[in-house]
């Protein structure tokens, strides 16, 4: 099937088979090598891209799904040569380890940004008619869609931390 799907700003033809999962599209057709193939099953989260702004895991979505769609990835979320504030804070709170769920944790937590201040609740959410506060609660419920292998999820909430402030 013939899909065009926008990746990090730039349109990209593909012509897929339609059982093409939005991850080996991105993988394997477009060289994205970023977003990693963890468990294939949608638990681990290292597959996590931004579709049209919200958090998907990309192992689960096929491709031909997304014709239209603006897709961004790890390879997208710097301007340039400057990092998004998040692949900083990584970096700098030595968030990660092996490595190899860092890609999916720092896009989840990008989406996770804008979902709370989109003001999307989540399980941790205490009060439903304020604005989301993100404590170090409400950001590991948040977060537990995306599994490290390493246990850096101190790290990772720190980075996180960094980029949102102290609790609230």
């Amino acid at each position: 099937m013939k899909t065009t799907i926008t990746v990090n700003g730039q349109a990209s033809p593909l012509d897929l088979d339609p059982r093409t999962t939005l991850l080996d599209a991105l993988r394997e057709h477009l060289n994205l090598k970023g977003s990693k193939k963890g468990c294939d099953h949608g638990q681990c989260g290292a597959c996590t891209v931004l579709v049209n702004g919200v958090r998907i895991n990309s192992c689960l979505s096929l491709a031909v799904m997304h014709d239209g769609d603006q897709v961004t990835t790890i390879e997208g979320l710097a301007q340039g040569e400057a990092l998004h504030p998040l692949q900083t804070a990584f970096l700098t709170e030595d968030a990660f380890q092996c490595g190899y769920c860092t890609p999916g944790q720092i896009c989840s937590a990008v989406g996770m940004l804008k979902e709370a201040a989109d003001n999307w609740p989540s399980w941790a959410t205490d009060d439903l008619d304020s604005a989301i506060a993100l404590t170090d609660a409400e950001i590991r419920e948040r977060m537990s869609g995306n599994i490290c292998r390493c246990s850096a999820y101190p790290q990772i909430l720190a980075a996180i931390r960094s980029v949102v402030g102290d609790a609230a």
